[in-house]
């Protein structure tokens, strides 16, 4: 039988950047709630949790890049992307969740450093706000909360390979 290596969701000492996009804020908002919910729960402190604001989810690629290539000053051990992109008549929506989730991968591999995805890609408003909601510890569906469970769980693994 092959060895098996599983990260835990022990986040105690760790430096975590945030970049959360304001557009449509009423989602990401919660999303940044469930997700300091489980940084904090997994032993981050607050004050080792930086948050950056973009205005939209397209936005997000080229801070992420920023930090990466910066890491040396920062030393953060993993970096949380949060955003929402809803579809509307056009095709825009395609182009932005592609863009985003494509170049966000290509930049987390690239730097080899954690990197949580949870940036909403859903056809209504409805689907967004099921997938914000409340905390995932409590019963919700907070994808924020399960992102920062996931980018915890990376870093450790990351931290033993």
């Amino acid at each position: 039988m092959a060895n098996t290596v599983k990260g835990s969701l022990k986040g105690n000492g760790y430096r975590i950047a945030v970049i959360s996009s304001r557009f449509n804020e009423e989602i990401t908002s919660n999303l940044i709630k469930g997700a300091m919910k489980s940084l904090l729960n997994n032993g981050v402190s607050e004050k080792d949790i930086t948050l950056y604001y973009v205005p939209g989810a397209y936005e997000i690629p080229a801070v992420l890049e920023k930090i990466c290539k910066e890491n040396g000053k920062h030393k953060y051990d993993g970096v949380l992307t949060l955003g929402c992109v809803i579809k509307g008549e056009t095709a825009h929506f395609e182009y932005i969740s592609s863009a985003v989730s494509h170049n966000i991968n290509f930049i987390a591999s690239k730097y080899s450093l954690p990197v949580g995805f949870c940036v909403l890609t859903t056809y209504t408003d409805e689907q967004a706000e099921a997938r914000s909601a409340g905390d995932f510890i409590n019963g919700g569906n907070n994808k924020g909360y399960e992102a920062a469970d996931s980018l915890i769980e990376t870093i450790n693994l990351m931290k033993e390979i």
